[in-house]
């Protein structure tokens, strides 16, 4: 059924004005009002609410602590894992070419220099971990001192 809009108002007026001014219910309603009130269920919501707080707590707890390992992370800084790798190499080198007449004398100062700028570079590192600058230029003073090792021991002429 489709009303126009000055049937609806018609319609709306009508019933406005032959409506009472009070519409009581079928039943009385305050007994059950009354007893809703007395023996309101607060007790109970109060003592199911604890297990279910303890329980998001212990999970947020759980899950802040698998952050905290994930992202503090057990992994070691870049100077170190450079560090190794490089020792490693440098070992490596010096154990191939130990029977090897060296070209130069003074290899082993110039040696013991490029370690000291590393040793400074490392000591840099201490107060920034994760500086690409000095990461750089560390890894730099570890190329020097594999290409001074590899240049004394075995020169390109030889390797023809």
């Amino acid at each position: 059924m489709k009303m126009s809009k000055p049937n609806f108002e018609t319609f709306l007026a009508e019933s406005i004005n032959n409506t009472e001014l009070e519409i009581s219910p079928q039943k009385d309603l305050w007994p059950g009002i009354e007893k809703a009130l007395t023996h309101a269920p607060q007790a109970q919501d109060k003592a199911a609410l604890w297990p279910k707080l303890a329980g998001v707590a212990a999970c947020s707890v759980a899950a802040l602590l698998t952050v905290q390992l994930l992202f503090s992370g057990s992994e070691p800084a870049t100077s170190v894992v450079m560090s190794d790798y490089f020792t490693q190499q440098k070992q490596t080198l010096l154990v191939q070419y130990q029977n090897q007449p060296a070209l130069t004398d003074n290899w082993q100062q110039q040696l013991t220099e490029l370690e000291d700028a590393e040793r400074a570079i490392k000591q840099a590192l201490d107060n920034e971990p994760e500086n690409p600058a000095l990461l750089k230029m560390l890894a730099q003073v570890y190329q020097q001192q594999l290409d001074l090792i590899n240049k004394v021991h075995a020169p390109k002429w030889q390797q023809i």
